[in-house]
Formats: C-alpha cells, structure tokens, sequence
C-alpha cells in the first residue's frame, strides 16, 4: 500500500494536518472515530467519498511514522 497515493499535507487545508486526498478529511478524525467505536461502515455510510483504500491508507501512514519513530515516547 502506497498511502502516499491517498494521504496529503497541504498548508492551505487544515493548517497542514495529514488529510485523506481530495476531502477536509483528516487522519486525526478517522482514528478518532475509530477510538470512539466507528466501524469501517458507519464511515462509509457518514462519509461517502471515503474507500476502504483510504482507510487502509491510514494505517499505512501510521505504521510508516511509528517506523520512523514519529511517536509519543511510552513511560513504563
């Protein structure tokens, strides 16, 4: 997965915050709605426009930023 295909940053949308491509949509608001329970349909049913590849997407961008250590540090 290439989520760089489906996953933006652009200044002048949301101050730069990561963005599903071609929405307002941030990455910050699919994880939150993933936290708050959201399945992958309730999504889909809410946002139309958003696919299964952008959600997908998501996941691969994280990964790639918990990779390149982008993450809060954990105490233990």
């Amino acid at each position: 997965m290439n989520w760089q295909d489906y996953i933006i940053s652009d200044p002048k949308i949301l101050l730069g915050k990561p963005i599903l491509k071609g929405t307002r949509i941030s990455v910050a608001l699919i994880l939150e709605l993933y936290e708050n329970a959201w399945t992958a349909q309730m999504i889909f049913e809410a946002y139309p426009h958003v696919t299964a590849d952008m959600l997908r997407a998501v996941f691969a961008y994280l990964k790639d930023c918990i990779q390149q250590e982008l993450y809060l540090p954990i105490s233990a």
